[in-house]
């Protein structure tokens, strides 16, 4: 079954079980998944359905830390329900032991010396660990062992 087609069937099952906001969050991910393929005239794969959700989840961190700064506690809340609720869409993550082997991997096969080979190396990662790693986190780990 589809990634696709496993959000629609969740879609379905929110809606005979009545949970609203699990329903909403994810027709907003059905949409924007719709608005995509519409735009490009073409239909989805998994991978691209699943950065169409990372980018959801990014949105929603950085809603919640915008939030947090307000003050806006009710807010958080919803942000912090609907990150969860996207998050199960999202492949296996790595533990940090398996990023920082990838990294540790990526700098020694592009010989990268200095943080102005940090292009390279994330040139290397970036399709290996999409969906997989948080690329922020990946970044600064490749900053901290090439600054070093």
């Amino acid at each position: 079954m589809s990634l696709k087609a496993r959000i629609t069937d969740d879609m379905k099952t929110a809606m005979r079980a009545k949970e609203t906001m699990r329903l909403g969050t994810i027709r907003l991910l059905l949409a924007a998944i719709k608005q995509k393929e519409i735009d490009e005239r073409i239909e989805l794969d998994d991978a691209a359905v699943s950065s169409i959700a990372e980018k959801l989840i990014k949105q929603r961190k950085d809603s919640i830390s915008q939030f947090q700064a307000a003050g806006r506690d009710d807010l958080v809340a919803v942000e912090q329900a609907e990150l969860l609720v996207l998050q199960a869409y999202l492949p296996e993550q790595l533990s940090a032991a398996e990023v920082e082997a990838a990294v540790a991997a990526a700098i020694a096969e592009s010989g990268a010396a200095s943080a102005k080979d940090m292009g390279k190396v994330m040139g290397l990662l970036k399709p290996r660990l999409a969906g997989r790693a948080d690329m922020g986190q990946v970044s600064a780990l490749i900053k901290a062992r090439l600054s070093s």
